[in-house]
């Protein structure tokens, strides 16, 4: 089963539109509710970043083969870039008066996450959750 969509991230509604198509292409592949909602919530986490920091992306989802099947979510901006990844990454710090759980709390739901960053040039975030038999 090749399944694989890319979608442009510019507003709210393409958050909801890229929330669903994740769950329903994870529910597809035999995750059970409570992974759904890990993969939506990341998703849509990693989307509104997209937004909210660099006005507009891409998300490219995908499912992934390796002992198992899984889901790849791949987020790629041309925004401003992450000054401090490693701040990014900690818990409770925030750029936006948030409560600052987004990166480390995405990271937490799924089973591998990477990040790069380059000011000026964007991001790019992959996070991948595997199918658990």
């Amino acid at each position: 089963m090749e399944i694989k969509h890319q979608l442009t991230i510019k507003d709210d509604k393409d958050i909801i539109m890229v929330r669903k198509l994740g769950r329903e292409i994870a529910t597809s592949i035999g995750f059970n509710y409570i992974d759904q909602v890990r993969i939506t919530t990341a998703i849509s986490e990693l989307a509104r970043n997209v937004v909210k920091y660099a006005g507009s992306g891409t998300v490219i989802i995908e499912v992934v083969h390796k002992f198992s099947p899984g889901i790849s979510v791949t987020v790629i901006d041309n925004g401003p870039g992450i000054t401090s990844i490693g701040k990014a990454m900690e818990d409770g710090y925030s750029t936006s008066n948030s409560l600052g759980s987004g990166l480390p709390g995405v990271k937490r739901l799924m089973d591998e996450f990477l990040i790069d960053s380059v000011m000026e040039q964007g991001t790019r975030i992959e996070v991948v959750k595997w199918l658990k038999s």
